[in-house]
């Protein structure tokens, strides 16, 4: 019997599997999906394909179901203020998507009338769409015969055709970009991109792929080999920095004073909590109209970023209003009843939902 086929060899079966596996095992119920036979949205495939990088389908779901009812089209998005934008991206984390999303919609409109381009090249010098997202933009929207090279699909490729190396680093991306080229079939783009991203979400994971029934497993060469655990080549680790930050709840029982995070950085655009040390407490509660009647250390909390941990040690910061509250440019008092539909980082809405439990 002779050996399976397996890496170059692979190339010629790789589309007609994958196609064929993604007609009858592949996802076909997303919401962003539309119809048999229907062509797809180029802006419900831009707002997912954005919201799926870094986060789940199953998180994504619900603010993609929300996010096209407040905003139908690009037109009502790019006409939207930030602000109510990023109200309904709290909590999705990665706030440079939402700020993106808005410019892109903005930028459309204005250079564009209001319809994304056809070509990925184009689409990709659009505010924060890359040149995979972009790809399949056009590959869904338009048929466009252009290959997409998102984690998942680095993975997958690894594995296949044995390719070894940091799938970030520039030389081993390179390889990837022109293997994904390569193996693009001539039809049925759509089915193949769409097979792509279901391998690698659905079995080709990181983490217990299952092998027994991928569409690959006769030519790929991480099964054949013993592989799977060592492909893709793991980015060596690096020791995960830890920050630390004090946060008041300066409270009257009915609202909350928060300060509004430049646009740009880590919560950029967002509601937070003021981070002075607990013996500030008076002098902000003095700038903003407010007698300080006590201070009360609460249990700290552990927030977990891509690139750092912040350990939030909040205080609790009891005050009486002194006069009738306003909110100095940049900052703003919040009713607690309103939190939920707050532009708040998820560790912020943490805190203040145990405050709101409080009175």
């Amino acid at each position: 019997m002779s050996r399976p086929q397996a890496g170059a060899a692979a190339g010629p079966a790789f589309a007609a599997r994958l196609i064929a596996w993604q007609a009858t095992h592949g996802r076909h119920d997303l919401p962003w999906q539309p119809p048999l036979g229907m062509r797809r949205d180029a802006y419900r495939i831009w707002l997912a394909e954005i919201m799926l990088q870094q986060t789940q389908v199953g998180t994504v779901t619900a603010y993609y179901a929300r996010f096209l009812e407040r905003f139908p089209d690009i037109a009502t998005l790019a006409a939207a203020p930030i602000d109510a934008v990023l109200e309904l991206w709290a909590g999705l984390g990665y706030y440079a998507r939402a700020r993106n999303l808005h410019r892109c919609a903005q930028t459309i409109v204005a250079a564009h009338g209001g319809r994304f381009p056809v070509a990925p090249e184009a689409i990709a010098e659009l505010p924060g769409i890359g040149r995979s997202t972009a790809a399949a933009i056009s590959a869904f929207t338009f048929g466009t015969r252009a290959a997409i090279l998102d984690g998942n699909v680095k993975r997958v490729l690894a594995r296949c055709f044995g390719i070894a190396g940091v799938t970030s680093t520039a030389q081993t991306e390179k390889e990837m970009w022109a293997l994904a080229e390569s193996l693009l079939p001539a039809t049925e783009i759509e089915a193949y991109t769409q097979g792509l991203m279901d391998l690698g979400a659905t079995l080709c994971t990181r983490g217990k792929p299952q092998c027994a029934a991928c569409p690959m497993n006769e030519i790929c060469v991480a099964r054949r080999d013993g592989r799977q655990a060592e492909l893709p080549t793991a980015k060596p680790r690096k020791a995960v920095p830890r920050r630390e930050a004090s946060m008041l709840l300066l409270c009257d029982g009915a609202q909350v004073l928060l300060e509004r995070r430049p646009p740009s950085g880590i919560w950029g655009g967002l509601l937070t909590l003021p981070e002075v040390e607990e013996p500030g407490a008076e002098a902000l509660a003095q700038q903003h109209g407010c007698h300080l009647l006590h201070t009360q250390a609460l249990a700290p909390l552990l927030h977990v970023f891509t690139h750092f941990r912040l350990n939030i040690r909040p205080f609790l910061c009891k005050v009486e209003v002194s006069h009738r509250l306003t909110a100095a440019p940049g900052w703003e008092w919040l009713a607690l009843d309103d939190i939920e539909g707050a532009a708040l980082p998820t560790p912020v809405k943490r805190l203040l939902r145990g405050l709101a439990a409080r009175f």
